[in-house]
């Protein structure tokens, strides 16, 4: 059951994590009773699953990470309440560090120095500081944070409130919630934009009854300017890095949106496999590095 995926900031690695198996039930991002999940790392590359590395981390494995120099991974795990760290070259877990109930998902700032980490059973965000690899601050936001989304310049963090189908402002300098912003029903991932003037918000609604919409919060106004329809279950998002682009993981439609950021138009709809949950994105630049790499050579 992988539920996200994150690239390395060069390109060359995609993070996986997931639940094993052994879920006795599941409801929307609550479960009981699981087994230790597994954090994979693959080569971006050959994409083989042979040769990658499989990692035991905790149970109900949520989100991961990776530091800017692709040395350390940090897996939320909701089960255990904490974020472990994972060594990339030595390939085992280093560290843990306790957060508050069930965290979900989790974001670097853009400097690298915290982690911000929707905890959706406290209604609250923890913030950890990575140098210390510890919590300093833990922010009140509102009933079940999903997941957390840093503005380019910092300033900013922007968090989903699955429950009451609003998404939390955060002023990061005071570590206070500073706006609260109706939109859709169910919202589940944000992201802001390379220009920190929107975030763009994936709202999922439910199974029986789902919502097929992303809102666009204009972040100097605090407020949705537009409101683009998808696909069924909205629930990944990610922007390009030119800002061109947005792409929606629709978890009951088994497709990914494609949106133009200067139209605010679906231009493109991708078929993809069963459930898409998490959803990342690589440069150009950086695939192209990948594939002329010794590894890609060696697969041609």
């Amino acid at each position: 059951m992988p539920h996200n995926v994150q690239t390395s900031r060069d390109g060359r690695l995609l993070l996986a994590v997931g639940a094993a198996g052994g879920m006795e039930k599941m409801k929307g991002h609550d479960a009981v009773k699981m087994d230790r999940g597994r954090l994979l790392i693959l080569d971006t590359a050959t994409m083989a699953s042979e040769g990658a590395t499989d990692i035991e981390i905790g149970r109900h494995p949520a989100h991961v990470i990776i530091d800017g120099q692709g040395k350390f991974a940090y897996a939320s795990n909701s089960e255990d309440n904490n974020v472990l760290i994972v060594d990339v070259a030595q390939k085992k877990v280093v560290g843990e560090i306790k957060t508050r109930a069930f965290p979900h998902g989790l974001r670097s700032s853009p400097d690298g120095r915290e982690i911000y980490v929707a905890c959706v059973n406290d209604n609250s965000v923890s913030v950890i500081n990575v140098a210390e690899s510890k919590e300093v601050a833990r922010i009140p936001v509102g009933k079940a944070p999903v997941q957390v989304g840093f503005t380019p310049d910092g300033n900013r963090v922007y968090v989903s409130l699955r429950d009451e189908d609003s998404v939390a402002g955060i002023d990061t300098a005071q570590r206070k919630k500073i706006a609260t912003i109706p939109v859709g029903r169910n919202p589940i991932q944000v992201f802001a934009t390379p220009d920190s003037r929107y975030v763009y918000v994936a709202n999922q609604g439910t199974e029986t009854n789902p919502d097929n919409t992303v809102s666009v919060i204009e972040i100097a106004s605090n407020s949705v300017v537009v409101t683009v329809e998808t696909g069924k279950g909205a629930h990944g998002v990610v922007i390009s890095d030119n800002g061109t682009r947005a792409f929606i993981a629709n978890t009951f439609e088994n497709t990914v949106s494609v949106i133009d950021t200067a139209t605010r138009k679906v231009i493109k709809i991708i078929k993809v496999g069963e459930g898409p949950g998490g959803i990342t994105f690589r440069p150009a630049a950086t695939l192209e590095n990948v594939t002329t790499s010794p590894a890609a050579k060696e697969k041609k």
